[in-house]
């Protein structure tokens, strides 16, 4: 080795400058993800927002009862604790003994019955994927006598753990379409607004302000309940979701009019009028391109109000109703603190609803980074 690859290897890397040089090198795209990759935490973020996804489109899968199948000698059932015999784990069965001092109910295991808990059970019939039938689930217990409650049961002698995950299957996709929504009608009319100007933009504008001036949470609530109590549940689903987006568009459209009007201002949008490129050209081809980046942050930024005015309509008893279940339904019977109190598993959903906003903010955090790579 001469003395030049000496002193070379001996020169520590310096990766930041490194990683400046090849900038030049690398599309756009590729800039955003890279950008986006830095971020630890948004990719943590969105690799729990995919697990969530998919656990709740496996729910049935997961569950070992359906949630609306009620068990009396289960009501108010406490988590069940696992226990280890033999080298098997397990349960001890459940059993119901009367309070000679309150005269209530309270559960009591059995040591004397262990019951073991198994994998890939076959119990109740569900279609995996909604065409696919089958009996198998992750987990379970074969016994009909007793049940094994992972985070308990409610006043029904329902399967919490079952509930979340039929909850997350109204509450995630709802979300989902209610964002698809306030995307489309934001940038549109945002668009539509900035590029026109003038009284078209001044009358879209007022218009956003007088529908902006109404409260959310009581607008929202008054949509709500509008709708007729024996609608069919699945119109009553759609019908919610456009609740939701009925307010979420005007923020995402203001933005996207700024954005807009400095790009018509550019020089490629001069030379592409003057070129004899119609209002449609310019705005497909030249205007939505370059917002895309900013309209796709601001869409998963909003995805955390989504959610929880879902919860909040489900909550006051305006938006998901049963057979359904939703998260905010089933934080609904949490509304009692003594109740709470006395059974505070009746409180998990709430960490779902915690777990899956928190993810969605590190995801849009990441993705606002990733559209300012050079920053």
């Amino acid at each position: 080795m001469n003395m030049s690859e000496e002193k070379q290897a001996a020169e520590p890397i310096d990766l930041e400058l490194e990683a400046k040089e090849d900038v030049g090198e690398l599309s756009q795209g590729q800039l955003m993800v890279r950008r986006f990759f830095q971020s630890k935490l948004s990719v943590f973020g969105g690799a729990v927002i995919v697990l969530l996804y998919l656990a709740i489109l496996f729910a049935d899968f997961l569950s070992p009862y359906h949630y609306n199948d009620q068990w009396q000698d289960g009501v108010w059932a406490p988590p069940t604790q696992i226990r280890f015999q033999n080298g098997k784990v397990g349960m001890y069965a459940l059993k119901t003994v009367l309070n000679q001092k309150t005269f209530a109910f309270e559960f009591q295991e059995d040591p004397e019955d262990f019951v073991p808990i198994k994998f890939f059970v076959r119990t109740w019939d569900y279609k995996l994927l909604g065409f696919i039938p089958s009996r198998v689930h992750l987990f379970g217990i074969e016994r009909e006598d007793t049940r094994f409650y992972l985070l308990g049961a409610d006043q029904l002698g329902r399967d919490m753990f079952a509930g979340i995950w039929q909850g997350g299957r109204i509450s995630m996709p709802v979300v989902l379409v209610g964002v698809l929504i306030t995307l489309v009608l934001g940038s549109i009319i945002g668009t539509a607004s900035g590029y026109l100007g003038g009284s078209a933009d001044n009358l879209i504008q007022r218009g956003m302000e007088l529908i902006s001036s109404f409260p959310q949470i009581p607008l929202w609530a008054a949509l709500a309940g509008a709708l007729p109590q024996n609608m069919p549940v699945i119109q009553r689903y759609f019908l919610i979701t456009l609740i939701l987006s009925f307010l979420g568009w005007i923020g995402l459209a203001r933005q996207v009019r700024g954005k807009v009007m400095a790009y018509r201002a550019n020089d490629y949008t001069s030379a592409a009028r003057a070129a004899g490129a119609g209002h449609m050209y310019i705005i497909l081809n030249h205007m939505l391109p370059n917002a895309a980046s900013h309209i796709a942050v601001v869409a998963a930024m909003s995805i955390p109000g989504m959610i929880g005015a879902e919860v909040s309509l489900s909550f006051l008893g305006l938006g998901i109703q049963p057979p359904l279940v939703s998260w905010g339904s089933l934080l609904r019977m949490a509304q009692n603190v003594t109740a709470v109190l006395q059974h505070p598993w009746e409180a998990i959903p709430a960490l779902a609803v915690i777990v899956a906003v928190a993810c969605f903010n590190f995801l849009s955090d990441g993705m606002r980074d990733a559209v300012d790579p050079y920053g």
